[in-house]
């Protein structure tokens, strides 16, 4: 059960790794960037949001917890046993916290790298 949740967490990993910072999303994120400066307001907001929605691992990732849980496996049905509404709730959460832990040590790992200096 274990490896079904690691494997269910590197999902999530990778997929929001993959849309919010791979360039094969480039384009989508760009498309998004130019539709905030829509003339229209409602339309600016609209783009405004997801281009927000795509450029934050956080905010992503909840969204894809959602979409994990529902179609590939929940981690919370599994360990509590809950109506699968609260669990794809709850899911959304998990894969949030999980991807932004994941995305923190590896982001302080590359704030604390050491330098190459030849002396």
């Amino acid at each position: 059960m274990f490896t079904h949740i690691f494997i269910w967490i590197i999902l999530s990993y990778g997929l929001t790794n993959i849309v919010v910072y791979g360039g094969i999303f480039k384009w989508l994120r760009d498309w998004l960037d130019n539709g905030v400066n829509n003339k229209n307001k409602v339309v600016s907001k609209v783009f405004n949001f997801f281009s927000d929605l795509v450029g934050c691992p956080m905010c992503f990732s909840t969204w894809v917890g959602f979409f994990l849980g529902l179609f590939i496996m929940s981690p919370t049905k599994e360990f509590f046993d809950v109506d699968i509404l609260y669990s794809w709730f709850f899911d959304g959460i998990f894969s949030s916290g999980a991807v932004w832990a994941i995305h923190s040590i590896i982001e302080w790992f590359e704030e604390n790298r050491p330098n190459k200096t030849i002396l």
